[in-house]
């Protein structure tokens, strides 16, 4: 049976919530297979993160991880293409961890690129009708630190990985940022899923930026 690993993020620093997390509880509540859905909520510390998921990659021997965190500022869900081999923590993660100018994996190359259908996945979820963009960078802080982890460990086999950030969920934006119903959130990353499964090699579109 086809394994899918979904991981959200845990609240971040005095933040009540974290919309990736939610999003994720909500699809595995109404996830229906056939495939099996393995889901798991890590911790937003650049440790513990990719402890918990090479613990779920280990345990479960999924065949598709698909990791998920909040990108607050953000008005879509973006699909990452790529993990910079680069942690430049601007703040201290929720263990108090703050490293600066240090590889997310060392000896490793300087960038990986996720090997999810990021295109399709673009395509179907624009579809559906939901804003959502490619994006080429995952940041520098926890998040792009697990992008770099998960796609590594999928690289050269016929495994795949990759990371999806999410706008802050209807309601729970303090500053005014963009927000997204919960359910949207939800649907994009099942659909994510979902296009993964169907879709060995990804379409021939453009999908870059000028700037």
């Amino acid at each position: 049976m086809t394994t899918v690993l979904l991981t959200g993020f845990e609240p971040f620093g005095s933040d009540a919530v974290n919309p990736s997390g939610d999003a994720v509880r909500l699809v595995a509540s109404r996830w229906r297979g056939p495939e099996r859905l393995v889901t798991d909520i890590l911790p937003v510390a650049f440790r513990g993160s990719v402890e918990r998921l090479t613990e779920l990659i280990e345990t479960n021997e999924p065949d598709v991880v698909i990791a998920t965190g909040l990108a607050g500022g953000r008005s879509k869900v973006s699909v990452e293409r790529v993990g910079v081999n680069l942690i430049d923590a601007r703040i201290p993660d929720n263990d108090g961890d703050q490293p600066v100018d240090v590889p997310s994996l060392a000896d490793a190359q300087a960038a990986v690129f996720a090997s999810l259908p990021v295109k399709a996945i673009v395509r179907d979820i624009a579809a559906a009708g939901i804003p959502v963009a490619l994006s080429l960078s995952a940041g520098s802080y926890v998040c792009n630190h697990v992008l770099v982890h998960a796609a590594s460990w999928a690289q050269g086999s016929d495994r795949r990985a990759g990371f999806i950030h999410v706008p802050w969920a209807v309601g729970q934006a303090t500053n005014g940022e963009p927000e997204l119903p919960l359910d949207d959130l939800a649907r994009a990353i099942e659909i994510a899923v979902r296009t993964t499964l169907s879709t060995r090699a990804d379409i021939d579109t453009a999908g870059g930026t000028l700037h």
